[in-house]
């Protein structure tokens, strides 16, 4: 049974010898395992800062990108209010010139006025003049024909008086 001794032990050495192979190959899996979850973990972790890396830099790129449009439509705006400005100028300048040609023209009409009634005035009191040389003319005629009248009937009363009654 010596040998049966020496039989059950070399089962032994190879059971202990494959145990410490399972236990090694275990433990090399454990390991293994723990180094992939370390390493998971700190892909997901990586994964997360890239994630929101990229977050922040795409809000950056958006202001930017906001900024530059407002920069753009500010100058549009601005070039807008200039040629508006402008024609504005324009438009008062030509009113301007209207309203002082108009002025212009509305002075010479008034003093076209006050001519045409100066000389109306003057026309007028010619007029007025003549007429009272006319009847100065008339009043004269009649006062001479008053006169010629009174003295034809005064010879016509002094013959008839004097004359003895012709009228008879």
């Amino acid at each position: 049974s010596p040998a049966m001794a020496g039989r059950s032990t070399a089962p032994t050495s190879a059971e202990a010898e494959l145990l410490l192979l399972q236990r090694q190959a275990l433990a090399e899996e454990e390991a293994a395992k723990t180094k992939r979850a370390l390493l998971t973990r700190f892909l997901q972790e990586k994964l997360s800062q890239e994630e929101q890396s990229s977050l922040w830099g795409l809000h950056k790129v958006r202001t930017l990108w906001r900024s530059a449009q407002r920069k753009a439509k500010d100058q549009e705006l601005r070039q807008d209010i200039e040629i508006l400005s402008q024609t504005f100028t324009r438009v008062m300048d030509c009113k301007d010139g209207t309203i002082e040609a108009l002025v212009t023209e509305l002075k010479e009409a008034e003093e076209q006025q006050n001519r045409a009634l100066r000389s109306h005035l003057h026309l007028t009191d010619q007029l007025l003049q003549l007429q009272r040389c006319r009847l100065g003319y008339l009043e004269q005629g009649f006062s001479a024909q008053v006169g010629a009248l009174k003295a034809e009937f005064e010879a016509e009363r002094c013959g008839a008086s004097g004359g003895g009654g012709e009228l008879g």
